[in-house]
């Protein structure tokens, strides 16, 4: 098992801007760290049910069907494209507001930790991603096919929390901004909503 090829494979992908990249900057530009740190705890569980998929062979499953892969991939795409509308029409009143219809009573930790959950989860490629990756390093000649699914899905989940706390960390000077100027922050919550908007087009017409 080539553990430092897979895990150059996962920071190649993980450096590609996407919903999850822009999810846990939007948090930190929301509310600082701890927003932040939520949503890429939501992202790591998402990640996890993803390895957890492949390995038990619906990932395949749902890469062979046509229609179970077109209702994941419209089903992303609308959310994706809620919530990046609802950035946009609450940017400038505050970051509580944004999903409030669905996670009305949670607290901004749950909040946030369900947001990046759902993002991911919504999120077909991100499930085909380990269908195919995964396989490429597991061989069944070297022991359990179980534990080597464990132990890379175990790399995975830590790497993208790795890389979500390098984006934490860059993403801090984006919630000092938006704390000490308030135009700063309704430009960067309008800017996320239409990043996230482009993201839902581009699952669409992918």
């Amino acid at each position: 098992m080539d553990t430092t090829l897979f895990i150059l494979a996962l920071l190649a992908a993980y450096a590609i801007p996407g919903p999850d990249m822009v999810l846990v900057l939007q948090a930190c530009a929301a509310g600082g760290n701890r927003p932040a740190i939520s949503a890429a705890l939501g992202l790591a569980c998402a990640r996890a049910v993803h390895v957890t998929l492949a390995a038990l062979g619906l990932a395949a499953l749902v890469q062979a069907s046509e229609t179970a892969f077109q209702t994941v991939r419209v089903a992303g795409a609308v959310y994706l494209a809620w919530l990046g509308w609802n950035l946009l029409r609450h940017a400038g009143k505050g970051s509580l507001g944004v999903d409030a219809t669905v996670t009305a009573g949670l607290a901004p930790w749950w909040r946030y930790w369900l947001r990046g959950l759902l993002t991911n989860l919504s999120n077909p490629k991100a499930l085909l991603f380990c269908s195919m990756l995964l396989p490429q390093f597991v061989h069944p000649a070297q022991g359990g096919v179980g534990g080597q699914f464990a132990l890379l899905g175990g790399i995975l989940v830590a790497v993208g929390l790795a890389c979500d706390a390098v984006i934490i960390g860059a993403g801090s000077r984006l919630a000092r901004v938006s704390t000490t100027h308030p135009a700063a922050e309704t430009a960067m919550h309008r800017g996320f909503g239409i990043l996230m908007l482009g993201f839902a087009l581009r699952l669409l017409l992918a």
